[in-house]
């Protein structure tokens, strides 16, 4: 849980307060706050009150986005910080195409993976 910057703010379209991410995941605010902990989702403090928001691509029809925890561990055991994944997931990538967190989305785990996978080398 950490601040973060403006380019990397701004690569993000959306964000999401905990108690929304606990509303759309069906599950109390200290889980949400669990998941942060345990690294299967990314919080950043944000806007004037520096308020815990979760990118809103993380979720979708009530759970958390096939593969994303994966990929946040992949990236984590290759030495990238909170920021260095936002950016990296949020990314544009003309190869892919669009971003990594599209492709998570997009039940397109398996190449995000490998490409996370392949950064290590």
């Amino acid at each position: 849980m950490t601040e973060i910057d403006a380019k990397i703010d701004a690569l993000v379209p959306a964000w999401l307060n905990l108690p929304d991410i606990a509303e759309i995941l069906d599950i109390e605010v200290t889980r949400v706050r669990q998941l942060v902990k345990e690294g299967q989702l990314i919080a950043v403090r944000r806007g004037e009150n520096r308020v815990l928001q979760v990118p809103a691509d993380f979720v979708g029809e009530g759970k958390v986005v096939k593969g994303l925890a994966g990929t946040l561990t992949l990236l984590r055991d290759d030495g990238f910080s909170d920021e260095e994944m936002l950016e990296w997931l949020f990314t544009p990538d003309p190869t892919l195409p669009g971003t990594p967190a599209q492709a998570l989305r997009e039940n397109r785990g398996t190449e995000v993976k490998r490409r996370a996978q392949a950064l290590a080398v």
